[in-house]
């Protein structure tokens, strides 16, 4: 995995990064930090990448286990430290799974081994944040 991030230039703290699959996304610090509040800090962006990674997980786990699945949102609240460095301390997951008479135990088994055993970043971050997660199901 590559990835290649460059400062675009001394009118701010705006950043572009490029992903060694090609794709593009930008950041930004907050105005206080010299940024321009035009883009996702990048401490949003880890946060942002692991509930990209955690509901992917979900989504596949509940598919190969034939559940029918037609929606997953992760909502995450995270809480860093007062010093530097601000690490994650503690990190929520909320997972909001939609679909047709999905099994309450299926969708705790999937939330379950994403954070246990599937997810690199929410593993990874489980290092520094205390990780706790929630679930509900929407009939859909």
């Amino acid at each position: 995995m590559e990835a290649k991030v460059s400062w675009n230039g001394p009118s701010g703290m705006s950043f572009k990064a490029t992903t060694g699959s090609g794709h593009v996304v930008h950041m930004d610090g907050a105005l206080d930090g010299g940024g321009h509040n035009t883009a996702p800090r990048p401490m949003e962006m880890v946060l942002l990448g692991t509930g990209g990674c955690t509901a992917y997980d979900v989504v596949l786990i509940l598919k190969r286990s034939r559940e029918a699945v037609s929606g997953c949102d992760v909502t995450l609240q995270a809480e860093r430290a007062d010093t530097d460095p601000k690490v994650f301390t503690k990190i929520h997951f909320h997972f909001v799974v939609s679909g047709s008479n999905l099994k309450p135990l299926a969708v705790e088994r999937a939330v379950q081994l994403s954070h246990d055993k599937y997810c690199s970043a929410s593993i990874m971050l489980a290092k520094t944040a205390a990780i706790t997660h929630s679930f509900e199901i929407v009939d859909a």
